[in-house]
């Protein structure tokens, strides 16, 4: 399907999904009829029921509403988490509807709009959320489709309907942006990752070569300095670079005190004097020059809107978020990160080290996915090595099965640093009521940060 125009109706398979129910209000914006179904009801389904969408916890096809039967004019989107023999979705397969995942239909959004999609193996999700940010805090506005939750709207999704523009965080995991057709696309890096789907760099890096290739002519196609990736765009797509001190754009007269970073950002279109970062740490000059970039390249560009969104901008969360702040930030810190690549882990100690030069940094991390460990260990040792103490937690499972002889003493052996210990989750708040931390910084993908309440409930007591 190329052109949503045609459809009524748009039915949501697993319609209680933080992600899917993005994709609910947006329909429901551009006046399509829209219901679903999940498992049970929760106060995400509760809100979206208020704004009109018909959601049934029902899972026999009994339960689908009657304007809904028509494969004519009904489009059904689905999670994969949902099981493949669930009656619902067995009734839409039987009967000739067109059904697609929430990564493809993300793509006709993309076919509908001015569309800016952020890829990379890391940085995708604060680059985007920027972005968002900046236009929306401009004249056009956008709708965004973020992959974490922005703390200035509580939501992974802002929502303009009026708006021609979508901001989309392009996910690489299975290939997802391949569905996508941006007007402007963005990757911030290309260090392998998902191993387990790609098996090899080499198909890692064909995947971001395919995308390059669905970059719409007219468009344009920004990408980081020194990446090994080679673009393929279509002619009539412009290829910029960026990086923090070199490219088409560039950051220039970086200004680091306490706690507060300025730079001016050099442009074609001219250099933005004086910005300041709202989240201030050294990766995010990186990430703010890729966001100026995007937006830059549209008509939204708006100098002094630029200036006071990045210095408003708050950070989405788990993306460096501080969870404590002692004494504005003389005494302890507790800050938190999703980290979960080598060179993620090693950007973030870089941050919190250049935040707070000569402290002690502890840092606790969770090694997420037995495949990711396998094929990273010593990079993980390595980068982990530059903390001044590590605490390593064992591997969280996520979508895996276990593999044999794949465990965090993979990583835990190679590591440099002398004081290490290797503990499983449950014991990380106790460990830590027990150790003498300054700074501690949490990493990984898994539920590391749900112990963060309880480290701050023992540690400041």
């Amino acid at each position: 399907m190329n052109d949503i125009s045609t459809i009524s109706n748009i039915y949501f398979v697993g319609a209680g999904g933080i992600g899917m129910a993005a994709l609910e209000r947006y329909f429901l914006a551009k006046g399509k009829n829209v219901a679903g179904y999940d498992r049970t009801s929760t106060t995400l389904t509760d809100e979206l029921q208020a704004e009109g969408v018909v959601i049934s916890f029902d899972e026999s096809a009994d339960s689908i509403p009657e304007k809904f039967r028509n494969p004519a004019d009904t489009l059904v989107i689905y999670t994969p988490a949902v099981p493949a023999d669930l009656p619902i979705l067995c009734y839409f397969r039987d009967n000739g509807f067109e059904i697609m995942k929430r990564a493809q239909a993300l793509g006709l959004v993309t076919r509908d709009s001015r569309s800016l999609c952020f890829a990379g193996t890391h940085g995708k999700t604060t680059t985007s959320s920027m972005a968002a940010h900046i236009l929306q805090s401009g004249s056009v506005g956008c709708n965004a489709f973020l992959g974490g939750e922005l703390k200035n709207y509580n939501s992974n999704f802002i929502l303009t309907p009026s708006s021609n523009y979508s901001v989309i965080e392009a996910d690489e995991y299975d290939r997802s942006f391949h569905h996508l057709t941006p007007t402007i696309a963005v990757i911030t890096a290309t260090d392998p990752d998902h191993l387990d789907i790609y098996g090899t760099e080499e198909a890692y890096l064909e995947s971001f070569a395919h995308f390059t290739e669905l970059i719409r002519p007219g468009g344009a196609l920004i990408v980081h300095e020194g990446l090994k990736l080679k673009p393929r765009p279509q002619e009539g797509v412009r290829v910029y670079t960026y990086s923090r001190d070199k490219g088409d754009f560039h950051a220039a007269y970086i200004r680091r005190q306490p706690g507060n970073i300025t730079f001016d950002i050099v442009t074609p279109r001219g250099t933005i004097r004086n910005i300041n970062l709202g989240v201030p740490v050294e990766v995010n000059i990186d990430n703010a020059v890729a966001a100026v970039a995007a937006v830059c390249l549209t008509d939204a560009f708006e100098p002094e809107v630029i200036r006071e969104a990045i210095s408003t901008y708050r950070g989405a969360k788990r993306r460096f978020e501080c969870w404590l702040k002692e004494n504005n930030g003389t005494g302890r810190v507790i800050i938190d990160d999703y980290a979960h690549h080598p060179e993620e882990i090693r950007n973030s100690i870089a941050s919190v080290k250049a935040l707070y030069p000569g402290r002690k940094l502890t840092v606790a991390f969770q090694p997420h996915l037995y495949s990711r460990t396998r094929d990273f260990a010593p990079e993980f040792a390595e980068a982990l090595s530059a903390a001044d103490s590590l605490i390593l937690l064992d591997i969280y499972p996520a979508r895996e099965e276990p593999i044999p002889g794949v465990t965090s003493e993979m990583i835990f052996k190679d590591v440099k640093c002398e004081d290490k210990i290797l503990i499983s989750k449950e014991k990380l708040a106790e460990t830590l009521k027990n150790r003498n931390f300054d700074i501690l910084l949490t990493v990984g993908a898994g539920d590391i940060n749900t112990f963060i309440p309880k480290i701050i409930e023992l540690t400041t007591a």
